[in-house]
């Protein structure tokens, strides 16, 4: 049997999180292994969120979340200009719904002041209708928050650990952790793809990471998983909101809100059900009547467009009520924990914050002067050019003008390169979240066919990556009752 190399690292969890981390690590003379339990990057919370690009406005001042949540807004906004990730700077209005609501505008403004975003108005009742003359009957005054944005989730985890790839991180999918032996200088990981060994372990493994950080003896969190659904109406729904509807947040949340999507959609959502089973991804009717009575409220003829696709995301909701991002020097071990859906604007800065823990803890950094560039990602957002109204690439290659999707207007061209690309997909879901492949109102209805085809032809190893098929979920179409 071979021996394994030891690494000087490895993360445990390949989400915008750990892939964020591992590129920032990779920047150094590191060796650097990012590691996780599915068989494809991205694949668990990361993938289905709100995918909103929060400024922090409403954090809880002088927490660790705040400070990452705006450090990481500033840096991923630099990151998607240069790897094309699409954003929308689209502003959100928070609004007020009854005089307890109103009343409660002022402090959320001192808040994000607090928070060092002073950008923040509140605007009466005619001012709100101005900006969303579809918005529901009674809303009273709002607070704007003018760059609040939605953004590409899944091409934001994508772009983080392709980058991290390019620098020479290992990536190791399928390999779910399970023993954990911490040695005197090296820490051997038993995984479902063979052993890993490193020097130093990060854990960033979500939902998981409770679990994980009791094998190195802790017992100062634990993960419960908070269900959310979000109901995505079609394109034609896009007209009637420009800009993202947040409600007044409680200790639950940030609550059910109204929002565009970068692909073209209208979204609502997302619930928050606490459950004890972390793999219960599915959606629930009762999610369903739940939202579609908010949404009644919020924008009633949103409710008169087709639902074409339902989603049932997974936040690592904790008892812990910030960021618990802690080193441990003696065991060589980090933890990254209770990072919620703000991770996915975080994300970056928490890297920025791990490297400087770690190499508190003794981890040396050396900075290389050889990094490659930032990988150029290709483009799925519906303001952007894509591929099939691209008159110059379709003239250099046909591929980019042969659809295959026609309700997302997908190419081969877009599914060739998505295979060929360094971290191609390990399966169906994977490439829909690359390309936006059967994401559309016939959900794979007409294009399912010739798309499974593609796909066998690739075989089950993309470009000769091992992988091993896991329990994938994503995009469906559900019947909701109205």
């Amino acid at each position: 049997m071979n021996t394994p190399p030891v690494h000087d690292v490895v993360v445990i969890g390949a989400g915008i999180v750990g892939s964020a981390i591992a590129r920032e690590l990779a920047g150094y003379g590191l060796s650097v292994a990012l590691l996780d339990a599915r068989a494809d990057v991205g694949d668990g919370t990361s993938k289905a969120n709100t995918a909103i690009l929060h400024t922090g406005f409403d954090a809880k001042p002088g927490t660790l979340e705040s400070k990452m949540v705006s450090r990481g807004y500033e840096l991923l906004s630099e990151y998607s200009g240069r790897t094309g990730i699409p954003v929308e700077h689209t502003g959100a209005l928070l609004v007020a719904w009854d005089q307890e609501q109103l009343d409660a505008l002022p402090s959320l403004k001192k808040k994000a002041e607090a928070n060092g975003y002073n950008k923040c108005r509140i605007i009466d009742a005619d001012a709100v209708y101005a900006q969303l003359p579809h918005l529901g009957d009674g809303a009273l005054g709002a607070l704007t928050v003018p760059d609040e944005s939605i953004i590409c989730t899944w091409t934001t985890n994508l772009a983080l650990a392709t980058d991290a790839v390019n620098r020479g991180t290992a990536l190791l999918t399928s390999h779910a952790v399970g023993a954990i032996e911490v040695g005197d200088e090296v820490t051997t990981l038993h995984t479902g793809g063979g052993l890993v060994q490193a020097k130093w372990v990060v854990n960033a493994a979500g939902l998981g990471a409770d679990v994980l950080d009791e094998q190195f003896g802790f017992k100062r969190f634990t993960v419960t998983p908070r269900r959310g659904e979000l109901l995505v109406y079609d394109k034609l729904a896009r007209p009637l909101v420009d800009k993202i509807v947040l409600p007044v947040p409680t200790a639950r949340g940030k609550g059910v809100l109204v929002s565009p999507t970068i692909y073209g959609n209208v979204m609502l959502g997302p619930t928050a059900e606490d459950l004890d089973d972390k793999t219960a991804t599915g959606t629930s009717q009762a999610g369903f009547d739940f939202l579609l009575d908010k949404g009644r409220k919020l924008m009633p003829q949103l409710l008169d467009e087709e639902v074409t696709a339902t989603y049932s995301g997974l936040r690592a909701a904790t008892d812990h009520g910030d960021y618990l991002i802690e080193a441990d020097p003696d065991q060589r071990y980090l933890l990254v924990g209770g990072i919620r859906s703000t991770g996915l604007t975080s994300g970056m800065a928490v890297a920025e914050y791990v490297r400087d823990r770690l190499e508190d803890a003794g981890l040396k950094l050396v900075t290389r002067a050889d990094l490659p560039a930032p990988p150029q990602m290709p483009n799925i957002g519906e303001s952007f050019t894509r591929p099939y109204q691209d008159e110059q690439k379709i003239a250099a290659d046909p591929a980019y003008g042969e659809v295959v999707c026609f309700c997302e207007r997908v190419t081969k061209g877009e599914i060739r390169d998505a295979f060929a690309s360094v971290i191609p997909p390990s399966g169906l879901e994977g490439l829909r979240r690359r390309t936006r492949v059967m994401n559309g109102r016939c959900q794979g209805f007409f294009c399912g066919a010739e798309v499974q085809s593609l796909l066998d032809q690739r075989g089950s190893t993309p470009c000769g990556r091992e992988r091993h098929s896991a329990p994938q979920t994503g995009t469906m179409k559900q019947e909701i009752g109205r």
